[in-house]
């Protein structure tokens, strides 16, 4: 994830819950950028957060039974790395890249990350490049939802494995819509709040 998703940090301070050194796991760039910029620094300083150091492409035990392995993809990186996750449990592999600018810029296929996991929650910031009429729609690179499921459209083991999250408020899969009927007929999913996978 990017710098983006840590905003919510921020009611972990003082002036909200005042937490005690919750656990804030990141890469390299990512730790360096929270130790280093206010607001968040305050965070770090006052022992709100504990800054825990991933590596990338190497796995951390988090229990006895869950395993998580950070990696980065291509995206927006103006001030840190942008990570996702393969994350093992006993039962299941999960595959977890909320943002990325498209899959073909990525050093690794998504046909056969997907393929090596139980459950794939894929980036879906965007269905289409008319969402935005107003924006360059290049300026904001996510692989579109119609992108991704053409990719998939022919591998029904796989696409089965695809539950859409990350989810712009233009985007029709958030509503009851003939997009999101369309999406849910063709085999892919779209995750829900409360889910369990």
């Amino acid at each position: 994830m990017h710098i983006g998703h840590y905003t919510g940090l921020m009611e972990l301070g003082r002036e909200a819950l005042g937490s005690k050194e919750v656990p804030v796991y990141v890469l390299d760039k990512m730790s360096k950028f929270l130790e280093t910029n206010g607001p968040w620094s305050q965070l770090v300083s006052l022992k709100n957060i504990s800054i825990q150091k991933l590596i990338a492409d190497e796995s951390l035990a988090l229990t006895s039974t869950i395993q998580v392995t950070a990696f980065t993809v291509p995206h927006r990186d103006e001030f840190s790395e942008t990570a996702g996750f393969r994350i093992n449990t006993r039962s299941k592999k999960y595959l977890f890249i909320p943002d990325i600018d498209k899959w073909e810029k990525w050093n690794k296929k998504i046909v056969i990350e997907v393929e090596r996991a139980d459950i794939a929650l894929l980036d879906a910031t965007f269905y289409s490049a008319d969402e935005l009429p107003h924006r360059d729609i290049s300026e904001i690179p996510h692989p579109l939802v119609q992108e991704t499921m053409k990719l998939f459209e022919s591998l029904p083991t796989l696409k089965s494995k695809i539950h859409f999250i990350h989810f712009n408020h233009t985007n029709p899969l958030l509503r009851a819509t003939e997009e999101k009927k369309d999406l849910e007929q063709a085999g892919f999913k779209v995750a829900a709040v409360g889910s369990v996978y």
